[in-house]
């Protein structure tokens, strides 16, 4: 398990476990984390689990892929910190990980 602090548009954080192995995204729906919509259930056909990942753990998340890259022009105030919580998985290193939801997702 590792602990993801989802933090809303407000500026609500919600600190909840996800399994190693499961995406942030995956988390984010089985502890329902308002904001993330995750319409297309994770296959990076959408946009709308959108999130912000915070500065310091951009480096252990990684880039975006070009299809994620490609999504990602769908989304709505897209920052060189945003990625797609369904193309990110939970691991042991990401423990601790903090993400923040935009305003609205597209």
């Amino acid at each position: 398990m590792a602990k993801i602090t989802f933090v809303d548009s407000k500026g609500t954080p919600r600190t909840v476990e996800g399994d190693i192995g499961a995406t942030v995204m995956e988390t984010a729906i089985k502890n329902a984390i308002p904001e993330i919509e995750a319409e297309c259930g994770g296959a990076c056909a959408c946009s709308t689990c959108h999130v912000y990942v915070e500065e310091s753990w951009r480096g252990k998340t990684g880039e975006p892929t070009p299809m994620e890259e490609d999504m990602l022009d769908f989304a709505y105030e897209v920052k060189p910190n945003s990625r797609l919580s369904c193309q990110m998985k939970i691991s042991a290193e990401l423990d601790g990980l903090t993400v923040t939801t935009p305003v609205r997702q597209a």
